[in-house]
């Protein structure tokens, strides 16, 4: 029996040297997979430098695009632009010696017709006011007057500069005369 006991104490000591190395381990483990305070402070602030860094980036890639968004959104009008100069001066040149002004009015005509519809595909309206209540949103007074007639009394007798909108936003406020 001896022989048997000595066995047993053999296995059970065995077993918990098994179980005490793998302790051991585990706690070894956890010891070096656990980063310190001073480790993660340092990964934390490595993230942060870097999100910091990129975004950074992205504000002045951002600017950069918007600047030259800017310099260039007019290009186009201009362009379109650019064959109306050249009516202009043609114009010019071949009416320095012109008697016939019927053929004059109407080829400037012409010309501020071809101007007026390049804006106008671009978004550019004239407001209407004449007629018109005022409205001191799209209209701004420069002179009252009496009303010529009753019906004429807060209405928009005369627009001395007519107002625009682009694409619905009001960029010029019609000049106008009012009916008292």
């Amino acid at each position: 029996m001896s022989d048997d006991t000595t066995q047993n104490e053999e296995t059970v000591n065995s077993s918990e040297d098994i179980n005490n190395e793998s302790a051991n381990t585990e706690a070894t483990e956890e010891v070096t997979t656990e980063p310190t305070a001073e480790e993660k402070y340092t990964e934390l602030n490595n993230k942060y430098l870097r999100i910091h860094a990129e975004f950074d980036n992205y504000r002045k890639r951002t600017n950069k695009e918007k600047i030259d968004i800017i310099g260039n959104a007019n290009a186009s009008l201009l362009k379109d632009l650019i064959p109306i100069i050249d009516d202009f001066e043609r114009a010019i040149l071949n009416n320095e010696n012109v008697e016939d002004t019927d053929a004059l009015k109407e080829g400037f005509n012409l010309i501020f017709n071809k101007f007026m519809n390049t804006l106008t595909a671009k978004g550019l309206k004239p407001m209407d006011s004449v007629g018109q209540d005022f409205d001191a949103d799209i209209h701004e007074a420069i002179a009252n007057v009496p009303a010529p007639k009753k019906k004429q009394k807060g209405k928009v007798i005369d627009a001395i500069e007519k107002g625009y909108t682009l694409n619905d936003k009001i960029i010029r406020f019609a000049k106008v005369i009012v009916g008292q």
